[in-house]
């Protein structure tokens, strides 16, 4: 078999590929969120009350994204805005009891996958993979 070098062809196939089983595993279990909004709530149960600005830089995601990505989880009763203490032009993102839950089975579903992701591989495969992947973050800043 030929070696392929079309790295970007093949990131985003396996992207593309990944995003799929994970929408597949997530409904699964039941879970209502896209991958998108899973990660938002987490990292509001990381930190509660985030800006949408903090969630855009984060999450690297425009600010127009995210405001959708928030009216959804809203809506679904996932999390809720609320005014900024010290300005009120700001509003920070607060998850709800229900976000909690609804995050809590998203993240046992990366967790298995991401086992998946390293199985057949040594540590050191893995490490180098990882370390690929986190070049990116250097390489193609904004």
């Amino acid at each position: 078999m030929a070696k392929d070098d079309r790295l970007i062809f093949l990131l985003l196939t396996a992207q593309q590929k990944l995003r799929n089983y994970l929408k597949t595993e997530l409904l699964k279990e039941g879970v209502k969120t896209t991958i998108a909004q899973g990660g938002i709530l987490a990292l509001l149960k990381q930190n509660n009350g985030r800006t949408m600005t903090e969630l855009s830089q984060i999450l690297s995601i425009d600010n127009s994204t995210i405001t959708g990505l928030i009216d959804r989880l809203e809506k679904a009763g996932f999390a809720k805005r609320n005014s900024h203490p010290q300005d009120r032009r700001v509003s920070q993102i607060i998850i709800t009891t229900e976000g909690i839950e609804e995050v809590d089975r998203s993240i046992g579903v990366m967790r298995r996958v991401n086992e998946e992701i390293k199985s057949g591989f040594s540590q050191d495969e893995v490490e180098a993979f990882k370390n690929v992947l986190i070049s990116f973050f250097e390489k193609f800043k904004k």
